[in-house]
């Protein structure tokens, strides 16, 4: 049997805006519940497909600081979703060498779903096939705050000077903290912006935005994303003979 061959290069690191599913939901006149309980079914294909092809950190913008705002009903009922998927994957996760790590205000999660949450952190920190990050209560305005004030606090204690402090020290205190930055971030459903997701992180990473909504957002689409990050020149400000390592004198 032939292997199948995957884009190549691949991105270390994918980020996913998921968006879409209550839009999804009302285009078929269903509860916009209706929609996050299909996208969790890609949520799980896209892990799936990521662990396939050889990604190793995948980051997911499962819930932000601003969806508190969202109706109780709503809220409710998406922190029950995470908690079954939780619940659910975790044998997955353990077979699978999946790591789950959180991004966010854990505290502000109800506690059912923390303990939960919590339990599947600890169970999998031994497995290293793929880093699985869920962005739960994030901001990244509030990540990057919460950065400062700890950085504040170690100048105030003698424990660093300002001048101590640089890009590698500032990402030293972010969430994502001992792991690479995004090379590509995906949002779908048709919107292009980052709604204050990893502003820091993202500063160097291929952008990829596509109508497909987040329930319909399976392998041939992620596959679709790396295609076409891999028929792109990553640059960093240098040129473009630099980056192939081609003389220009």
């Amino acid at each position: 049997m032939q292997a199948i061959q995957y884009p190549e290069p691949l991105p270390q690191h994918v980020a996913i805006i998921m968006d879409g599913n209550g839009r999804w939901a009302e285009q078929r006149r269903r509860p916009r519940l209706f929609g996050h309980k299909a996208g969790a079914d890609s949520v799980r294909e896209a892990v799936e497909t990521a662990r396939e092809v050889g990604i190793r950190h995948l980051t997911l913008y499962a819930f932000s600081t601003e969806n508190w705002q969202r109706p109780g009903l709503e809220v409710k009922g998406l922190m029950n979703l995470l908690k079954n998927y939780l619940r659910s994957e975790l044998d997955t996760m353990r077979k699978n060498g999946i790591r789950l790590e959180c991004f966010g205000q854990k505290d502000r999660l109800p506690d059912d779903v923390r303990k939960m949450l919590n339990r599947v952190i600890i169970e999998t920190k031994d497995f290293s096939k793929l880093h699985l990050n869920l962005c739960l209560s994030y901001g990244s305005r509030a990540e990057m705050i919460r950065a400062v004030q700890e950085i504040g606090r170690q100048c105030e204690a003698g424990e660093l000077k300002p001048e101590d402090i640089d890009d590698q020290l500032f990402s030293n205190h972010l969430y994502s903290t001992g792991q690479p930055d995004p090379d590509l971030l995906i949002r779908t459903s048709g919107e292009q912006r980052l709604s204050n997701f990893l502003l820091w992180q993202l500063s160097y990473a291929e952008l990829y935005f596509t109508d497909i909504k987040w329930p319909d957002f399976r392998k041939d689409q992620f596959i679709a994303a790396l295609e076409e990050y891999a028929g792109r020149q990553r640059r960093f400000g240098k040129t473009g003979a630099q980056t192939e390592g081609v003389s220009t004198a």
